[in-house]
C-alpha cells in the first residue's frame, strides 16, 4: 500500500525543477511512488504560489498533470482542527491529512512539528530531504 503524503506548497515548488536535488519528490508523484492528497483550498494555493514563482503556464501545467494523476487522492476536509496557531492558513494541509489519512506531511516549516507533540491527530511531519530520503530507500 502507497504512503498518502501532504505536501506543503514550498516543498512542492522546491521539488518542481530538473535541476533539484528534491526532483524526484515530483518524480515520485508522477509515476506512483506515493499518494498525493489535496484539497480544493492546496490546489488554489498552489496555482497562485507556482504562478507567482515561476509563470502562469508552469502553474496551469502542474495543476492538469495533478488533476490528471492516478496517484493525487482529493479530500475534501470536513474538520477543520486548527492546530496551527502561527501560521493558521496552514491549517489546511494539518486538515487534508487528516481528512485523508495520510501517513506524512511534508514541510520545512517549523510550526508543523506542534503535530509531532500532540497524540491527536498522529501525522508525521517530515523535512523535505527526510521525505526524499524516505523515497530514495
Amino acid at each position: 500500500m502507497l504512503n498518502k503524503v501532504v505536501l506543503d506548497t514550498n516543498c512542492l515548488i522546491m521539488a518542481l525543477s530538473r535541476h533539484s536535488e528534491y526532483y524526484p519528490v515530483w518524480e515520485g508523484i508522477l509515476s506512483g511512488k506515493y499518494i498525493l492528497c489535496v484539497s480544493n483550498d492546496i490546489i488554489s494555493e498552489y496555482q497562485e504560489i507556482i504562478a507567482i514563482k515561476t509563470s502562469e503556464v508552469v502553474a496551469n501545467n502542474v495543476i492538469r498533470m495533478l488533476s490528471e494523476s492516478p496517484f493525487v487522492e482529493f479530500v475534501d476536509p470536513h474538520f477543520h482542527l486548527e492546530i496551527i496557531q502561527v501560521d493558521p492558513d496552514d491549517n489546511k494541509f494539518v486538515d487534508c491529512a487528516f481528512a485523508a489519512s495520510a501517513t506524512y506531511i511534508v514541510s520545512n516549516y517549523k510550526h508543523f512539528d506542534i503535530l509531532n507533540e500532540t497524540d491527536f491527530p498522529k501525522i508525521q511531519v517530515l523535512k523535505l530531504i527526510e521525505f526524499l530520503r524516505t523515497l530514495q530507500k
